[in-house]
């Protein structure tokens, strides 16, 4: 009876140490991994004639590559500095001409305009590999950038930015208080078929495999559409995404954002970003008290993940498009 006892002990304590170990297994996997300090590093332009310099600067850089001529920095001005500037941030694979339109309807309503290329974006060669050396420091150090230029094209600023333009405008939107707007579209926060709790995980795991690449679409490959985007990802810029993703969270749950005001925008018919991961970064800014807004374009509407585009398949620009300047408040 003795040995049986302690037969029975040892037993439940070997369950209790593999229990203890595979939740603390479970806990290490399921949080975030190698989460970089990114604050901002504010540096605006002092007038109108020190932003177009650094305008000139960045033309210059683009100078140095081959780039497609459509992707190439895009400013609209009026001559000088405006009530309002508004800086477009464009997605992953995508470039300027993404929000070229919607840039030009901004302008007709008085608003100086930038959009500027992400980092490795725009290229004439569209299966480059550069693209893959964009990360969640470099995304950080853009927005600073273009903020600080905005700063001298308009009294007010407002950001605007989808998938990874969305990320970079909720990281700007957290460190930036000379934003006046910041305006989220479907921020890459998280993926559709991955569960919110396990976003960190997918992170984890192809953080530390070697880095491969996906086609946007398995049957058309280089075909896919636009004709200026990249037809293919680097799996580990899209870790960075989500990993810059963390940076706002874990900045957001110690003090509230930093922008005036933030309009968080969904699509109920977006089957590449989770809207659960946007909805979660909201509820954070909404618990410090700061004003935050949000709006979901209905699924009836059928538009993909990327509303902006008008050379996209199924868009509803005329739907999308007043919304978005209405969400941006005079």
């Amino acid at each position: 009876m003795l040995i049986e006892k302690k037969n029975s002990f040892r037993s439940t304590r070997f369950l209790f140490l593999v229990s203890g170990a595979a939740l603390a297994l479970a806990y290490v996997i399921l949080i975030p991994w190698n989460i970089p300090n990114l604050s901002s590093h504010p540096h605006p332009a002092t007038d109108y004639n020190d932003a177009l310099r650094r305008i000139d600067a960045l033309r210059e850089q683009e100078a140095g590559v081959a780039m497609n001529p459509l992707c190439t920095l895009q400013f609209m001005t009026h001559g000088r500095k405006t009530a309002r500037t508004v800086v477009l941030v464009h997605g992953y694979t995508n470039c300027p001409q993404q929000f070229r339109e919607l840039g030009r309807r901004f302008f007709e309503r008085g608003d100086n305009v930038l959009i500027a290329p992400l980092p490795w974006h725009g290229l004439a060669d569209r299966m480059n590999t550069a693209q893959a050396k964009l990360t969640a420091g470099a995304m950080a150090a853009y927005a600073d950038e273009v903020v600080d230029i905005g700063q001298g094209l308009g009294e007010r600023v407002v950001m605007m930015g989808i998938s990874a333009g969305g990320v970079t405008t909720a990281w700007a939107a957290q460190n930036r208080r000379d934003l006046d707007c910041a305006v989220v579209i479907a921020p890459t926060l998280g993926f559709k078929p991955v569960s919110v709790p396990f976003t960190a995980a997918v992170m984890n795991l192809f953080s530390t495999l070697p880095d491969s690449w996906a086609w946007w679409n398995e049957e058309l490959k280089e075909n896919v559409q636009p004709p200026y985007g990249y037809p293919r990802c680097s799996k580990h810029v899209i870790t960075d995404m989500l990993r810059l993703g963390f940076v706002v969270e874990e900045s957001a749950m110690q003090r509230p954002p930093m922008a005036r005001k933030i309009v968080m925008v969904s699509n109920a018919n977006d089957e590449a970003v989770n809207n659960e991961s946007t909805q979660k970064i909201a509820d954070l800014w909404k618990s410090h008290g700061a004003t935050v807004e949000t709006y979901t374009f209905d699924a009836s509407l059928k538009i993909g993940h990327d509303i902006i585009d008008p050379n996209q398949p199924d868009q509803k620009v005329e739907v999308v498009y007043p919304k978005l300047i209405e969400l941006c408040g005079e």
